[in-house]
């Protein structure tokens, strides 16, 4: 039996996997891999076998693998200080300069950080912040939170409600009250429904289906608006044309806070430091993780705006310290990754590669797939972009969800060694590789989602499931 294996198959008697068919998995009915090192934009398993990293992790390994910078900028931390907690004013020397850096970063109007470790735990911040900051005003009604269908905002009780993807919610009994769901922003597959509507047409029908939901529920009621700059895990959706113009003009007419969940777009996956910046997305409060530390430690934030923060300072005037913390909240190692991770990005220039390669991804990507007889839709921005698949493209029908075309895509294109991520509830393959990848790289993974793209093509001619 060779290592790869057994570790395994020891692996299937121990650990609960994210994500994972638990059954199959466990009893050896669903595949494991035992990744073991990597560099650049590829990755490596314990047999040896390598694969490009076409998704950066999930979406996270921004600056790619392997950056020793970053592994002993840790290491020196460690030395000095591994942990103390942030509690009753405390601090370590790295929290303090990374703060100052993602506030550089994230530009006017925003005044605090608070830090946690994960996407998930800083909306379930973001949430309780919301709470706080009504209650301060004296508004104890207006707590609902609006977020979008097939947003994703994490996966804990508050966090996974937020989401909007059916699967975070089945058999959990979400979402939980205080959180709704509006239209979500995805052109493709919406406006033939609404007679073929112009994208600028189809963002004011959004901001009028959220102003109808605000007046339903009650101005009185409805506390914020939570958004990612560009749609991720519900299926890599730019917003249509003039759409954050059109929903921001709604929150501002009924004060209703704006959250922007940075945690994919941030620290420069889609060309710009955030996706607010790139579509002129002003919020009251940002999320930010994953392109923080590039994955090289676990850290996320909680970007406060001057409008909130001055109203959490008037309430612990009046109600003595903010009953909230994280017992990890500004680890000394997290932030030592986090300062080394964006020295690098600053450096190297990576945002304006995201860019600039990433535009040219985005022609790659049109060029090999735009006439393609399965492909729909072939979009994205920066260091993002999907495939939407289709068995007649002119008419936008999708696939009987039997097939799995997206997830046997997926499938093709590892026997290809290369990962692309089937995105839920729809054949989609997505693909958002590190910000370092270059134009060569970027032709080597369009050809290889090509090959795997036809051979499911030439599959479902097979098997006559193309009528």
């Amino acid at each position: 039996m060779s290592l790869h294996k057994e570790l395994i198959d020891r692996d299937r008697k121990v650990t609960f996997h994210a994500s994972t068919h638990l059954r199959d998995f466990a009893h050896g009915d669903a595949p494991g891999r035992v990744i073991s090192g990597g560099k650049g934009i590829h990755i490596v398993d314990k047999d040896g076998r390598e694969f490009i990293d076409g998704f950066a992790g999930l979406y996270c390994v921004n600056i790619g693998y392997g950056r020793t910078e970053v592994a002993e900028a840790i290491y020196r931390q460690a030395l000095e200080l591994s942990y103390y907690h942030t509690y009753v004013g405390h601090a370590n020397e790295p929290q303090i300069q990374l703060s100052e850096k993602i506030l550089e970063l994230a530009g006017p109007g925003m005044s605090k950080v608070y830090y946690g470790m994960s996407g998930s735990d800083a909306n379930e911040t973001q949430l309780k912040l919301v709470r706080y900051y009504n209650n301060v005003l004296g508004r104890p009604h207006k707590k609902k939170v609006i977020s979008r269908m097939r947003g994703y905002h994490g996966s804990g009780i508050a966090s996974g409600s937020l989401t909007g993807l059916k699967a975070f919610h089945d058999h959990f009994d979400l979402p939980i009250e205080t959180i709704r769901h509006t239209e979500a922003p995805f052109y493709y597959q919406r406006s033939a429904e609404q007679s073929a509507m112009s994208e600028r047409e189809f963002s004011h029908y959004c901001a009028t289906k959220l102003e109808e939901m605000i007046l339903d529920e009650g101005p009185d009621t409805v506390a914020a608006f939570i958004g990612e700059p560009v749609l991720g895990t519900g299926g890599i959706v730019p917003p249509p044309e003039g759409y954050w113009e059109a929903i921001q003009a709604v929150l501002a007419k009924y004060d209703v806070l704006l959250i922007a969940d940075e945690v994919v777009c941030g620290f420069g996956r889609i060309g710009a430091d955030f996706g607010s910046h790139f579509y002129g997305i002003k919020p009251d409060l940002i999320t930010i993780a994953k392109g923080l530390t590039s994955a090289y430690q676990p850290l996320s934030g909680v970007i406060v705006g001057d409008r909130v923060w001055k109203v959490l300072e008037q309430g612990t005037g009046e109600f003595g310290p903010i009953g909230h913390g994280w017992t990890y909240s500004g680890h000394a190692l997290g932030c030592a990754a986090g300062l080394a991770n964006l020295e690098i990005i600053e450096r190297e220039g990576l945002t304006q590669n995201a860019a600039e390669t990433g535009a040219y991804l985005q022609q790659a990507m049109a060029k090999a797939f735009g006439d393609h007889p399965i492909v729909g839709n072939v979009r994205g921005v920066g260091m993002l972009a999907a495939l939407e698949f289709s068995p007649d493209p002119a008419k936008r029908t999708q696939f009987d969800p039997g097939l799995k075309v997206g997830p046997r895509i997926a499938t093709a294109a590892m026997d290809e060694n290369l990962i692309a991520r089937a995105m839920p509830q729809g054949d989609i393959l997505g693909f958002a590789p590190p910000l370092t990848t270059s134009r060569a790289e970027v032709d080597e993974i369009v050809a290889r989602a090509r090959r795997a793209v036809d051979r499911v093509l030439d599959d479902l001619a097979n098997n006559e499931d193309l009528k």
